[in-house]
């Protein structure tokens, strides 16, 4: 009989900046700070008090986490009530966490304690802006995992890791949209699924929750050939109006990204 030592199945963390039962939330020194944005009159369209970040996050980071990466509502309160996320502590909690239980719930981790320092170890990079992930991430993970936030379902799908099926999500958080960038193809047809004016819906799903989109357009007709009715094309570029407005109108109402668009 072999003697070997099996290891066991599984990932496996040792600990290389936190300690054992040390938080990693109180290997940090803390400002609370103002962020607040101007318009070029002066006038002040944002601000934001009491901001709780790591003494040695500058005031852009600051900046960038207040105004773009709070969730601005649906965060419950000790109070009982509801209203957005205030410090930093909360936001990599959110993420951290929900990495960790859904690591635990399809059995990554060896053991739990490899659980709690994968948790540890995420959160300190976050503090200490080490590691972290991408605007898609801060917005949306952890939000249902967290708070309970679902939202009605816009479109998404999944494959279940317990059966491998591809399934339609139920609400918008509960599995969220945590990827940065987006290829989509378009089909030289008018109104049809994946033709021309199906992109924009699933272009504006895109932007709703931060990510970017890049587009290949190489199916689409050029400008006057022959349409199957009769008629002629109006070619890419008609289109193309349409498509480069989309990121501006949609920014008020969706995640405050970039709204990234390529073209190829």
């Amino acid at each position: 009989m072999s003697t070997k030592k099996q290891s066991k199945k599984g990932l496996q963390f040792s600990r290389q900046f936190t300690k054992d039962g040390v938080s990693p939330y109180d290997m940090f020194e803390y400002d609370y700070r103002t962020s607040v944005i101007k318009n070029p009159t002066g006038e002040i369209v944002f601000q934001m008090d009491n901001v709780e970040v790591p003494k040695q996050w500058s005031q852009i980071a600051t900046d960038i986490l207040a105004q773009k990466y709070f969730r601005k509502a649906g965060v419950p309160k000790e109070d009982g009530t509801t209203g957005r996320e205030t410090t930093v502590k909360q936001v990599a909690h959110r993420m951290a966490h929900c990495w960790r239980v859904w690591g635990e719930r399809y059995n990554y981790f060896a053991t739990p304690k490899d659980a709690e320092v994968f948790y540890d170890e995420l959160v300190y990079s976050i503090l200490n802006q080490a590691c972290v992930p991408n605007s898609p991430q801060w917005f949306n993970t952890g939000l249902h995992e967290v708070y309970g936030i679902t939202g009605k379902p816009q479109g998404h799908y999944y494959v279940d890791a317990v059966d491998g099926v591809l399934k339609k999500s139920s609400n918008a958080y509960e599995r969220p949209q945590p990827h940065a960038c987006f290829i989509l193809s378009v089909d030289d047809d008018l109104v049809n699924e994946g033709g021309i004016m199906d992109l924009w819906v699933r272009e504006a799903r895109i932007f709703k929750y931060g990510s970017g989109v890049g587009t290949n357009f190489s199916s689409i007709r050029g400008e006057g050939e022959k349409l199957s009715g009769g008629g002629t094309s109006s070619g890419l570029m008609s289109f193309l109006k349409l498509v480069i407005g989309l990121p501006v109108q949609l920014k008020a109402a969706a995640q405050p990204e970039e709204l990234p668009k390529w073209f190829a």
